[in-house]
């Protein structure tokens, strides 16, 4: 049974991801905002989930009452996009309080699932956080006729997040009278170049998390087509994870770093061949490297590093997919045009040089 709830929690919180990462940004671009005002929107939750772990650091503890409460947060958020929708500034604060809430749910959850599962078995619930994504991908590119529908289906997803996540509150672990022992020992600064690979890999994310349907879309790819584009980028990510546990068994940094160089590779396909579906559907599946292996290499390298393996996971998502994503989302809304993709693949080998220095220091 745990295994059928956290799968179903991963589909359902990553179907809300799809509404919000694939069809937000093309709603507000329909309905008058800009690109720098699409990316300033987008990089606020990535600002909230970089600030919130600091708060967990020595006041507050990351326990089930925090848990409840973001997740009801969460739900909170969603309906209120009804009504901010059309205001630029009051839209600002509703994605602040939904990225303070995305900040603590799904580390909370990814520590559950490593613990329950394993690293053989992680990446087979994980999955279907893929499927979700994929199937919200294909079925609203058929009924987006107007915002509402999209916020119709992020409502509904997230109402749903929240209920499989309370049926995995029993499985987390009590928290121990060694857990402040383990925040002092809690150190972010010991491995500053991994940590800034991580930052730098996500930023170069930013031009195609908030700009791929738009800049897709704009070189003669129907919103349809993209839409299938995103699924099949999603359908290998999905083959990766099923498939990744012999992998997971070499030397995780060395996985990082070649799935770092791949990505770097993926953008500059992008830039290079902006209109060409063919060369276009295999960048795509090169995201079964640059998110599905890396996203499970650095969890469960980080998992192994910190014996605080809440606060581990609240800062790579904080560092990585929080301040990486509000860097990456303003840049992008600052440089969007025919250059975007080119720069985000300077991004990415900046990622993988840090990452260089870090394993030089490791192995000293």
């Amino acid at each position: 049974m745990f295994f059928f709830n956290l799968s179903a929690f991963y589909f359902f919180y990553f179907a809300a991801v799809g509404v919000y990462v694939i069809f937000m940004p093309k709603v507000l671009h329909d309905i008058g905002y800009s690109a720098i005002d699409i990316g300033i929107i987008f990089a606020l939750a990535p600002l909230m989930r970089f600030a919130t772990p600091f708060l967990f650091l020595k006041h507050i503890k990351l326990d089930a009452t925090v848990f409840k409460t973001a997740l009801l947060l969460s739900v909170l958020s969603s309906t209120l996009f009804y009504f901010t929708i059309d205001y630029f500034y009051l839209f600002m604060l509703n994605n602040a309080l939904l990225g303070m809430c995305l900040s603590l749910i799904l580390p909370y959850i990814e520590v559950i699932s490593l613990k329950e599962l394993g690293k053989e078995r992680y990446g087979k619930s994980r999955l279907f956080g893929s499927i979700g994504f994929m199937a919200i991908s294909i079925v609203l590119a058929k009924f987006l006729v107007n915002p509402f529908v999209a916020l119709n289906y992020y409502l509904i997803t997230n109402i749903l997040t929240v209920a499989f996540a309370l049926l995995l509150l029993k499985y987390d672990l009590p928290v121990s009278q060694t857990n402040q022992t383990q925040q002092e020992r809690f150190s972010f600064f010991k491995y500053w170049p991994f940590w800034l690979s991580l930052f730098l890999m996500q930023m170069s994310f930013g031009g195609f998390y908030n700009f791929f349907t738009i800049y897709e879309t704009q070189h003669g790819i129907s919103l349809e087509m993209t839409s299938y584009l995103w699924s099949f980028g999603v359908l290998c990510e999905i083959l990766m994870l099923y498939f990744q546990a012999p992998l997971l068994k070499n030397n995780l940094l060395l996985i990082i770093k070649f799935s770092i160089g791949i990505t770097a590779l993926r953008w500059f396909l992008l830039f290079l061949f902006p209109d060409s579906l063919g060369i276009t559907f295999f960048a795509q599946s090169l995201h079964a490297f640059s998110f599905g292996l890396y996203h499970s290499a650095v969890i469960i390298y980080l998992y192994s590093l910190y014996s605080n393996k809440k606060l581990a996971q609240q800062f790579m998502y904080g560092v990585a997919y929080g301040l990486g994503g509000f860097c990456g989302a303003i840049i992008a809304g600052y440089l969007y045009g025919e250059y975007l993709f080119l720069y985000s693949s300077g991004i990415a080998l900046m990622a993988l040089m840090t990452l260089n220095i870090y394993q030089k220091k490791a192995t000293v």
